[in-house]
C-alpha cells in the first residue's frame, strides 16, 4: 500500500485551519487581532461561555502556535502570535489563489 505523503504547507495550513474550526476561538482571534494583548478575563467577559470552555479554545489556538500567553501571576496574558499569523496568511493567501475555481475545473 502506498502512503501519502504532505508538504510541510500542507500540514501547516490543516493545523491551523483545525484551530479556526470553531466560531469562538474565530471570536477570540478576531478579539485578539484588534488588542495589543489582553487577559483571561478580558477574553470571557466577550464570549458567551464558561471559563473552563474559553480555556479549552485559548489552548487550541495556542497549540496550533495563532496565539501566545505570558504568565503575569496571577493572570495570564494572551496576544496574537505575530510570525504565525503572517504564516497563516500567506499560506491561505496562496491555497486560495493558487486553486482556484473556475467554469471548468469546479462542479458548477
Amino acid at each position: 500500500m502506498k502512503e501519502k505523503q504532505y508538504t510541510a504547507e500542507q500540514e501547516q495550513i490543516a493545523r491551523f485551519a483545525k484551530a479556526m474550526g470553531h466560531p469562538a476561538r474565530m471570536a477570540i482571534l478576531a478579539f485578539l487581532a484588534n488588542q495589543e494583548s489582553c487577559f483571561f478575563g478580558d477574553i470571557h467577559e466577550e464570549l458567551p461561555i464558561a471559563k473552563a470552555t474559553v480555556s479549552q479554545h485559548l489552548k487550541e489556538l495556542k497549540e496550533a502556535g495563532l496565539i501566545q500567553g505570558e504568565i503575569e501571576t496571577p493572570k495570564v496574558r494572551y496576544c496574537i502570535n505575530r510570525q504565525n499569523w503572517e504564516l497563516a496568511r500567506k499560506l491561505f493567501a496562496t491555497f486560495f489563489g493558487d486553486y482556484q475555481c473556475t467554469e471548468t475545473s469546479c462542479c458548477g
